[in-house]
């Protein structure tokens, strides 16, 4: 990439957000969009602009979201929301501590130093000089001036230990005084039960489980729920809610018949096959009235049929005192490992609940099965993506395609090639990793959907890492070193340290173009918008179908963490290498931090909270991106022929020490509730029968309140099952 491509890229894409921005200031204003903008608010009953200043300014958003407290953040999003901003905040200050150092001190030392690049040091392909002149590679071999990136890489090495360690305190404090709260949360009176053994002749599950629990903790358990097998309830219940949405929209449209020329108004019809396509032409308000009467007591049959006949060897059980709940949770109940699993419960709204009855083995078994699929997808598409980023050079086309040569010739279209083609054919070839590796996540048995989004974000990490950070790397000199290592097969370490420099360039653009344009898109929220507008003018007719148009979801973590694990790794990776990276770096997350700070505030609503349990995962992803920066600069000062590069051999070994320490120290409490939170005084008793009710599934549900009292009383007294969605 020239010099011209790269300002092209960096331009343009700056000039992209300030229209972006610019259109979120005016859309936000406008009462018919407030839905789209402030949907946080809204759904808490506030008025969008509730505490906030209304000017013309707009930068205004800038101040609010800078003003805002971590206890703003919590307050309306939950301490998840806030355990990502402290992980920002972490990124942030090591990209800058570390860039107030190396900044001031390497680009002098590389700039000043008096040597030719090789044509395998440049960081742009020998196109962008004055950039190669501000890198490590401007540095001779076996130059004395390598002892200045030495010291920079412990310096930034110190500075992610101190800042993480910092973090993990303040995350662990923030957890334990969530959990302290004074306000009953349903979860913490509850424990998820699995690999219930089968019970003994003439022992029903439910007679097992309470003479199990009932013996160990007498004066505290208080009912189970046995899971049950609910596909065919389900199946019934989501017919049901889809003919009452039916019926309510036909409501609505024959209400909307009815005028002054026409007051009887027109009676909507629809057809009895498949989508209300084919088949027989009905009246729809009679057709919709009749299926809901009939399924309403197929599905109470069904629900009974459930209760007594179905039940699997899962249940959540309840206590009257958090304390009890939370040692149960950490607590081994059996001695054998593959009977009795007890572990804290999740909220019910993220149990996976087919996933519950999934034994020990069946669990272990599909675990090794995904490990084994996301290493062939991860390796399989290394080939794809190594290709891309050769593939989509403008030499590497020439060569392959050389009748596009007259066009990419033009420098009009070279420079818009070189600055967006490859960043964009990445970004695009990646676009539906995410929901493969959630589905697989799901697969393994794992108990609730934050579990499971944890998973896939640690799957997705790595993913990134192996395919993107060294599938590019490698990638980027692919066709000119194959001949090389077929020559040499011992070459290919040298061709691996030989590839970092000329990516650099590429990882520049790559970095801006999320931080600019995917930042501009997130902030202006252009595209949900144009769906709200079309779908209210097209498709809805009724509050709930508006609701559902406009219902903004959460934060999506799981994908969300690993592309700025993923810009944190190879920002950390060429820090030292070529220091410019870091200035791009500290843009992206302190974008991130205004843009995203803005959103949680106003925009996004939680699915669920787990309570910060998701930092340990961001941690050891960090951490690994650190220890992945650290052999980088190994190899790379062995490139150098730099004879003390040992000296750097310790960096390493204390990451790994302080990893252990911190695990050491801090995890348990993010996998088990301490026994010292639990016990602090809640404000009010808890009302256990509404924490039992909580977790009946919708399809158990009954709308007969004399019924759901005798129903509720059968999930706890007869057969106690739960759900199996």
């Amino acid at each position: 990439m020239d010099f011209s491509s790269f300002l092209t890229s960096l331009g343009t894409s700056f000039v992209i957000f300030l229209v972006l921005m610019f259109l979120f200031t005016w859309l936000s204003r406008r009462p018919s969009n407030h839905v789209v903008y402030y949907p946080n608010r809204i759904m808490r009953g506030m008025d969008p602009y509730e505490g906030i200043r209304f000017t013309r300014n707009p930068f205004t958003w800038i101040k609010e979201a800078v003003s805002s407290t971590e206890a703003d953040v919590i307050r309306h999003s939950g301490v998840d929301a806030a355990v990502y901003f402290v992980f920002l905040s972490t990124a942030l200050g090591i990209l800058v501590l570390s860039g107030v150092l190396l900044l001031p001190v390497l680009l002098p030392v590389a700039y000043t130093a008096e040597n030719k690049i090789d044509a395998n040091e440049t960081t742009s392909e020998g196109t962008f000089n004055e950039l190669d002149k501000l890198s490590m590679g401007h540095i001779a071999q076996k130059s004395d001036r390598l002892w200045a990136f030495v010291a920079a890489t412990y310096w930034v090495s110190f500075v992610t230990y101190y800042l993480l360690w910092r973090s993990y305190r303040h995350v662990s404090n923030m957890r334990a005084e969530a959990l302290m709260s004074p306000e009953v949360k349903n979860e913490q009176f509850a424990a998820l039960v699995r690999d219930i053994p089968a019970p003994e002749k003439g022992q029903s599950i439910n007679e097992q489980v309470d003479s199990y629990f009932k013996a160990i903790y007498p004066d505290t358990y208080y009912k189970a729920m046995v899971i049950t097998n609910n596909k065919v309830a389900n199946k019934i219940y989501a017919e049901l809610e889809g003919y009452r949405k039916k019926l309510e929209r036909a409501e609505a449209i024959y209400a909307e018949s009815k005028g002054t020329a026409k007051p009887e108004g027109t009676r909507p019809t629809t057809k009895t096959g498949f989508m209300g396509l084919i088949g027989k032409k009905v009246d729809a308000l009679e057709y919709y009235d009749k299926k809901i009467r009939e399924l309403v007591p197929k599905l109470e049959t069904e629900q009974k049929i459930a209760v007594k006949d179905k039940q699997l060897s899962a249940a959540v059980v309840f206590f009257n005192n958090r304390v009890t709940a939370a040692a149960a949770g950490q607590c081994l109940h059996d001695t054998m490992l593959d009977k009795w699993t007890v572990m804290d419960a999740p909220e019910a709204r993220q149990l996976l609940w087919t996933n519950l009855s999934k034994n020990f083995y069946e669990r272990l078994i599909r675990q090794y099965v995904v490990y084994f699929i996301v290493f062939l997808t991860i390796f399989f598409y290394l080939i794809p993506i190594g290709l891309i980023s050769a593939l989509t050079t403008l030499a590497n086309l020439q060569k392959l395609v050389p009748f596009l040569k007259p066009v990419l010739e033009q420098s009009t279209i070279r420079t818009i090639l070189e600055a967006y083609l490859p960043q964009i054919a990445l970004i695009i070839f990646l676009a539906l990793l995410p929901s493969f590796l959630l589905f697989l996540s799901k697969a393994e048995g794992i108990p609730s959907l934050s579990h499971a989004e944890r998973a896939a974000s640690g799957k997705y990490y790595y993913f990134s890492v192996l395919n993107i950070f060294i599938g590019v790397t490698v990638g980027h000199t692919l066709f000119d070193s194959l001949k090389d290592i077929e020559d040499n097969p011992n070459s290919v370490f040298d061709v691996l340290a030989a590839s970092l420099p000329g990516s650099a360039t590429f990882f520049l653009t790559f970095v801006a173009l999320k931080f600019f344009v995917g930042y501009g898109l997130e902030l202006s929220r252009i595209v949900p918008l144009i769906i709200f507008h079309l779908k209210k003018k097209y498709l809805c007719k009724t509050e709930d179908e508006l609701k559902e148009a406009w219902a903004p979801g959460d934060l999506s973590y799981g994908t969300r963490f690993p592309d700025d694990m993923l810009v944190l790794t190879i920002v950390l990776c060429y820090s030292v290498i070529a220091p410019i990276i870091l200035l791009f770096g500290v843009l992206y997350f302190g974008l991130g931090w205004l843009v995203l700070r803005n959103q949680v505030l106003k925009v996004y609503v939680p699915s669920y909270q787990t309570y910060g349990r998701m930092w340990p995962h961001i941690y050891n992803r960090v951490a690994v991106s650190l220890l992945l920066y650290q052999a980088t600069m190994v190899g790379y000062f062995g490139a150098k022929e730099f004879i003390y590069t040992p000296v750097l051999i310790p960096l390493p070994i204390l990451t790994l020490l302080f990893i252990y320490f911190c695990t050491m120290k801090y995890y348990r409490f993010f996998r088990s509730t301490a026994l010292d939170v639990a016990c602090r005084e809640l404000k009010e008793t808890p009302n256990m029968e509404g924490v039992f009710r909580s977790y009946v599934a919708h399809s158990l549900s009954t709308e007969k309140t004399a019924e759901a009292v005798k129903f509720v009383d059968d999930l706890a007294h007869v057969t106690r099952p739960g759900s199996a969605v």
